[in-house]
């Protein structure tokens, strides 16, 4: 296995920041999150990848993508080569982990399932989840359910958009109840997908059964992703009801609330319902600048108090910005030998913000046509000439996002929105950038809204 130099390491870590901001979050999560940069040599850059079945997905999907990103960061074209390094500096994803309790409380001889590589993101604990208004309800709901599993809260149904922390805590409840001895099961809903359908090939139904049921905490990420898969769906059912009916308890997360996740059945919604559901809104400013400070005490990195909040009014959206933004200044600041200072948090943000890939992951029709739909309007409604409230808000929706997220023109965007002036598009624009950082549902709908577009985005390239 080759060793990892130091400066392939940052700059892969760069390119992954770059990365980070432009792809799908299951799909950077799936593909790129575990790799880490090897070597540099002549033409020929090396990455190393968990599995060779990773490598050939990111040869033959991804690609042109990282080619670019890769080219953007460092200025040359290089010749990227895959290695599978395995156990080594890159960790398999963090996709299934089933723990047996330690000698002591809770064990359970003989039931032991473990799948090697797999495991929880040791930085996703309690301790390192920044707590703010926009999150102080689901944090307490999760420690609650860590403290006393299957006593209370029982399911837990977390849900919130992208990169806003509910798997920070589903992990989190693992480490705990892992420390206290008891038995858990991590797996996202794809992963239990996988295994169903594994399971049904080679005829190991009722080991599949045993995995997902011997358990005494029993910890899902997604389960948006079963529900349009007939049976899986009704194996996940059967296996909620035998974990439920034996007071084991059960955490859910998903990307919004079960009545909502298109295609669930209503047998399964209610009883996601029939415990606890909370929600996680995108951080206020205060709360971001609090999570950049953690995430750079954790680099062993002091920030500077308006390079911290220069940092937080540019991301908005998620912690998953936050990350990409800082990791991309803490690079630059390492290849460069520079200090980090507002002029180079500045440069970084600037190079995220017009990058081209990124200005047109989304296309003003996509954005009109989403942003109409959330409102229960149509796209020539949102376009009319009316001042109702709900119509007006919409189109001052759709004209911040216009704005942000294309390049098109302050005449191009009001053209339109209903052939408006150009004044008005930026009166709309400067009337959400001031709102969206001290009401935290303006900023839950703007979320839910990109996260419509990611997905939209996701399906058009693939």
């Amino acid at each position: 296995m080759t060793p990892p130099s130091s400066s392939s390491r940052e700059v892969w870590s760069a390119v992954l920041g770059r990365l980070q901001l432009e792809v799908a979050r299951h799909n950077f999560d799936t593909w790129l999150k575990d790799t880490v940069g090897l070597e540099s040599r002549g033409e020929g850059f090396v990455v190393g990848v968990p599995s060779a079945f990773v490598a050939e997905c990111l040869e033959k999907r991804m690609g042109p993508l990282v080619d670019q990103a890769l080219k953007r960061q460092t200025g040359r074209d290089w010749k990227i080569r895959y290695e599978v390094v395995g156990q080594g500096p890159v960790a398999a994803p963090a996709t299934a982990l089933s723990v047996s309790a330690p000698s002591g409380r809770g064990r359970r001889p003989g039931r032991e399932f473990k799948e090697p590589g797999a495991a929880l993101n040791p930085r996703y604990t309690f301790d390192t989840f920044v707590v703010g208004k926009a999150n102080r309800f689901a944090h307490a709901a999760a420690i609650a359910v860590a403290e006393r599993p299957g006593s209370e809260y029982n399911p837990l149904f977390i849900h919130a958009g992208v990169g806003l922390g509910k798997t920070h805590l589903l992990h989190a409840i693992g480490h705990s109840v892992a420390e206290q001895g008891q038995r858990f099961l991590y797996a996202s809903a794809e992963h239990f997908t996988n295994d169903f359908v594994t399971a049904l090939r080679e005829n190991r139904v009722e080991a599949f059964r045993d995995k997902y049921r011997q358990t005494d905490v029993l910890l899902i990420d997604d389960i948006q992703f079963i529900a349009g898969k007939e049976h899986s769906r009704e194996s996940f059912f059967h296996t909620f009801n035998d974990l439920h009916t034996s007071g084991k308890q059960i955490v859910i997360t998903s990307d919004s609330r079960p009545k909502s996740i298109p295609l669930l059945e209503e047998r399964l919604s209610s009883r996601f319902e029939g415990g606890l559901t909370a929600d996680i809104n995108p951080p206020d400013l205060e709360t971001r600048m609090a999570i950049l400070g953690a995430k750079a005490d954790q680099a062993g990195v002091h920030l500077k108090d308006d390079v911290v909040e220069m940092l937080a009014r540019k991301f908005l959206r998620n912690v998953r910005e936050l990350e990409g933004g800082l990791n991309k200044l803490l690079a630059m600041s390492q290849m460069g030998h520079r200090s980090i200072d507002l002029a180079l948090a500045q440069q970084a943000v600037v190079d995220i913000q017009s990058d081209p890939v990124r200005v047109r992951t989304y296309h003003p029709t996509d954005i009109i046509g989403i942003v109409a739909s959330y409102y229960g309007l149509t796209p020539e409604g949102l376009a009319a000439s009316t001042r109702k409230q709900n119509v007006a808000h919409a189109r001052q929706v759709a004209a911040y996002l216009l704005r942000q997220q294309t390049a098109r023109s302050l005449a191009d965007i009001g053209r339109l929105l209903g052939d408006r002036g150009h004044s008005t598009v930026l009166r709309a624009h400067a009337k959400i950038a001031a709102l969206i950082d001290v009401n935290s549902d303006l900023r839950r709908q703007i979320g839910e809204i990109c996260d419509a577009l990611d997905r939209r985005a996701a399906r058009s390239a693939s």
